[in-house]
């Protein structure tokens, strides 16, 4: 394809017959090649003649590729961030009134860490179709991962599908990788986020289990239908804004990664968090959370936190510059 871009950079408008006389090429390669490029927006059909292509600059046709992803993967964030705050508010309901149940369904509170693994095990040895997982928090503890690939393991091997809902934090951390590797050879996939969510598990759409914020070892038990419907529909929002968990990677992607991360904790930090709490939702270490930050000052050029959270925010209150207007 870079062949045939650079040729119609020399020649435009061509056609695709004359692209392959010029390149000797197959016509079919030289169809396809144009069918690509235009798919990517470097070609576009010639006005003046509808059978030639003119090249486009590679900014132009990422502005107008991309931009509209781009705006889709915002909104759709947006409505995430809605969607988690009308969940936590169901949990704080649920806690102060731990059981309530009618004909549709019910709710269950579990207080104890012992409690809420005995029904998690009962729940994964009837579940029959389906299991969705979502672990914020960044990588897990050995001893949890040790309980849950045998459990989960066991669900694969009888044809249950898992899709796994991890923060971006969890790829750096070996345990999880290995169990990752483990579960996806099996069938399962998983996927990774930038910013916290809601740590759950859902059950063949039937059942979910839900944290308790502030109580690690506490849990909610859903049964309720239109609950389980708001639930689901959550982690949907939440999957497909994710990208795939890589089993692996080379350095630029954790470059991107890395790069990813340190764009979230610019965001948080202009609203004025905390370290703590930036660490806490990003799933990371106080620490490692601190050398992001100072990555990030020295990029701004500012020396104190205050300095930097004054002038992340300042940029985005600042109305974007209007262009100069046309002198007639």
């Amino acid at each position: 394809m870079h062949a045939v871009y650079r040729h119609t950079l020399r020649q435009s408008p061509v056609t695709v017959e004359g692209i392959a006389s010029s390149l000797g090429l197959a016509l079919a390669v030289a169809q396809r090649s144009c069918t690509e490029l235009a798919e990517l927006g470097l070609l576009r059909e010639d006005a003046e003649a509808p059978s030639g292509f003119v090249a486009v600059d590679p900014e132009t046709a990422a502005e107008r590729v991309i931009s509209p992803m781009e705006r889709s993967i915002r909104a759709q964030r947006s409505t995430v961030e809605t969607l988690r705050g009308q969940l936590l508010e169901f949990s704080r309901v649920y806690e102060e009134q731990p059981a309530r149940s009618d004909a549709r369904g019910s709710v269950e509170f579990l207080a104890t860490l012992s409690s809420t693994r005995a029904a998690i095990a009962e729940l994964a040895s009837k579940c029959e179709s389906e299991v969705l997982t979502s672990q914020p928090g960044g990588g897990r503890k050995a001893d949890v991962l040790e309980e849950a690939i045998a459990r989960d393991e066991a669900m694969l091997e009888r044809g249950v599908s898992m899709r796994t809902l991890y923060q971006h934090t969890a790829r750096f951390s070996q345990g999880t990788r290995e169990y990752v590797e483990r579960v996806s050879q099996r069938g399962a996939e998983v996927r990774t986020l930038d910013d916290q969510f809601v740590r759950l598990l859902m059950f063949d759409q039937k059942v979910a289990v839900i944290g308790v914020e502030g109580d690690p070892g506490a849990a909610i038990i859903v049964r309720e239908p239109n609950l389980i419907h708001f639930i689901r529909s959550t982690f949907e929002l939440w999957w497909v804004s994710a990208t795939p968990f890589p089993l692996e990677w080379n350095n630029q992607e954790v470059a991107d990664i890395s790069e990813q991360l340190k764009q979230r904790i610019t965001l948080l930090l202009s609203e004025g968090l905390t370290d703590q709490s930036i660490a806490t939702r990003m799933g990371m270490s106080v620490r490692t959370c601190r050398r992001h930050i100072a990555e990030v000052m020295d990029r701004l050029g500012v020396k104190s936190r205050f300095q930097a959270g004054y002038l992340l925010g300042t940029q985005r209150t600042e109305p974007p510059a209007r262009p100069p207007t046309a002198q007639p």
